[in-house]
């Protein structure tokens, strides 16, 4: 007989090349984006009024590009990470367009490699996702690796494959669609942000560490894990999780790099959106209880092709527990080993107005 109980996909269970078509679509809406706020502290302008999106182009304000990824990772969990030991790592993020209250979001995923630990009890699963909105127009594209547990652990193992990805993806080939149309219009944004600091600001190999913390409460994180519809066990079940390594429930991953970039906004307040997450690391895990802090260093700076109103920054954002990030030596991002306290290693691109000169 067949059996009802939606226990989820097992290391075993998935095949190289397998599309998987994930169900729940979600319709956004504006309290979504005012609840993710509140949840995350975020105070990025143009999230938080339709004055300040509208001095980019837009009609109204768009969803918080970190929360279109956390609600699209969230329909990917049930057949790929409800029985996930951790999520290990993203390459290769694209935010191709913007979402908006009202939009319909739904995913897909193609299971591109595979490879079984050497305890073999678990093994690495790498898909590659995209989310889609009510047209079928491509919002969001990644790459993620996670660690999912066997169900049998004297299983026939698969043949191991792991993909190559791209260490950076190239201005060039990402998508930037706020504009800043008059040197007015750049002022008016400047004073809503309350920040002048702009490209040309910005030094490579500059580090900012941000002056704020938060402490992560238990019904935040799960409250904030709702708002995404991730189920994974590991979030919520603290039977299931009392005899983990850890020993009690994980914050989610992406919750943590939603908060760490809420932190990271004292200093980088021009950012008009993201244009690419290029690769990161969750080094350690967050539990509840944890101080978060952030400090950020920037990695390269770009002009727009085709665009004299904005530039683009590579920046690394390094989330860091129960220590103020100046006390916290940052190792080389291709190092082996991290500081004990460092739980987040993200690399990202972001969109941010360049001066315009006085006529």
């Amino acid at each position: 007989m067949a059996t009802k109980e939606r226990r989820g996909n097992f290391f075993e269970d998935f095949q190289l090349g397998q599309v998987i078509q994930h169900g729940t679509p979600r319709t956004v809406t504006e309290a979504d984006n005012s609840v993710y706020i509140a949840l995350t502290g975020a105070r990025h302008a143009q999230h938080s009024a339709h004055t300040a999106a509208s001095l980019l182009g837009y009609s109204q304000r768009p969803l918080d590009d970190v929360l279109v990824f956390n609600l699209a990772f969230g329909k990917t969990v049930p057949e790929i990470s409800l029985n996930a030991i951790a999520n290990l790592g993203y390459a290769e993020l694209r935010f191709l367009h913007p979402v908006f209250s009202g939009d319909t979001l739904h995913c897909e995923s193609a299971v591109i490699g595979l490879r079984e630990n050497s305890n073999g009890k678990t093994g690495i699963v790498y898909v590659r996702s995209t989310c889609y909105n009510q047209n079928d127009r491509n919002v969001l594209t990644w790459i993620r690796w996670v660690m999912v547990a066997k169900r049998d652990y004297t299983s026939q193992t698969h043949s191991s494959y792991v993909p190559d990805f791209m260490p950076v993806l190239p201005v060039e080939q990402l998508v930037a669609h706020p504009k800043i149309t008059s040197r007015d219009a750049l002022e008016d944004w400047c004073q809503m942000t309350g920040s002048s600091d702009l490209w040309e600001n910005y030094t490579v190999g500059e580090r900012i560490n941000h002056p704020l913390g938060v402490t992560v409460e238990s019904a935040d994180h799960m409250s904030a894990t709702r708002l995404y519809q991730n189920n994974a066990r590991a979030h919520f079940d603290g039977v299931a999780m009392r005899d983990s390594a850890i020993g009690q429930r994980l914050v989610y991953g992406g919750h943590v790099i939603s908060l760490c970039r809420a932190l990271s906004y004292d200093g980088l307040e021009n950012i008009t959106s993201l244009l690419a997450i290029n690769g990161g690391k969750h080094i350690a895990p967050t539990v509840a209880g944890d101080t978060l802090y952030a400090a950020t260093e920037i990695l390269d700076k770009w002009k727009v092709p085709g665009r004299s109103d904005m530039g683009a920054l590579r920046i690394r954002m390094v989330g860091i527990r129960n220590k103020h990030p100046s006390s916290v030596e940052l190792s080389p991002r291709d190092s082996a080993t991290h500081d004990a306290d460092i739980v987040l290693d993200l690399d990202y691109t972001a969109l941010i107005p360049r001066r315009m000169p006085r006529l």
